[in-house]
């Protein structure tokens, strides 16, 4: 059974979902729908980018991502189909593909051309649909559209590490649903960098010297539990990602507060590490 999912920037609310679930369903019975997110914030390709590359490779082999953000069709906005790690992606060529990777290349690219046999103010349902649909039959890119070379890149925000190489300055990549922050620094170049060096990380007044593994190593459970000081814990730690997280322990953005407002961060807010 082929598995089509989906990530948007459509919301909840509207019926934009759930009719190119019912578009897909009426081409294709035996086809599988997931979701992997409709919430992305609006046009927000890094935020975007870096769901879809902590998602796509827990599908099998062969699975079709349709990711409809920033789709509209027009001459700086081609649309793409892209077969990159065994998966197959369908998108506008914005530059999304380039930052789902900066490893893997693709291994086949088409800009699609079947636009004038659709007449459509909705390309993720018209048009996307239609390719996902054609690939889930087993049908090959090069129908739907021409070879082209190469996607439009975009680099989107990297760390910079200073030329002594006991400084990385990194930046807000992402808040999850807890108020967490995520940012661009991955353990393997903090690793690379830091060789086994004491640090200190520091985002606006928050700072810290230690990483965890997981969330409940910032509580110490050899003291009693009506004398521990769990809720507002902060800490620092390796997501399920490997990239730098601050959190604040079972945070609540609506009660306790979280780390993007207790700490006051917010997307490309500058996080520093400094080595001894």
């Amino acid at each position: 059974m082929p598995i089509i999912t989906l990530t948007t920037d459509f919301g909840e609310k509207d019926h934009f979902s759930g009719a190119v679930k019912g578009a897909i369903y009426s081409e294709l019975d035996d086809v599988k729908i997931v979701d992997i997110s409709h919430s992305i914030l609006p046009f927000h390709l890094t935020e975007a980018a870096y769901i879809i590359q902590n998602a796509y490779s827990s599908f099998p082999p062969g699975t079709i991502h349709i990711i409809g953000i920033d789709s509209e069709l027009n001459p700086e906005n081609k649309h793409i189909a892209v077969l990159l790690d065994g998966h197959y992606f369908i998108c506008a060529n914005n530059g999304i593909i380039s930052m789902l990777t900066n490893e893997i290349n693709p291994d086949k690219i088409v800009e699609i051309n079947i636009h004038d046999r659709i007449i459509s103010n909705f390309p993720v349902l018209d048009v996307f649909v239609k390719v996902a649909c054609h690939v889930a039959r087993g049908g090959t890119l090069e129908v739907i559209g021409k070879t082209i070379p190469e996607i439009k890149q975009l680099t989107g925000i990297r760390p910079v590490v200073n030329p002594q190489s006991n400084q990385i300055i990194g930046n807000v990549i992402y808040i999850d649903n807890y108020g967490n922050v995520i940012c661009n620094i991955t353990k393997a170049l903090f690793e690379d960098i830091g060789k086994g060096r004491a640090f200190k990380i520091t985002a606006r007044t928050a700072s810290f010297t230690k990483v965890h593994t997981h969330y409940s190593d910032a509580i110490n459970f050899e003291i009693p539990t009506d004398k521990r000081e769990e809720d507002g814990k902060k800490l620092a730690l390796w997501n399920s990602s490997l990239y730098l997280e601050l959190s604040i322990y079972k945070s609540n953005p609506s009660t306790i507060g979280s780390a993007s407002t207790l700490f006051g961060l917010e997307f490309r807010d500058t996080i520093t590490v400094n080595f001894e």
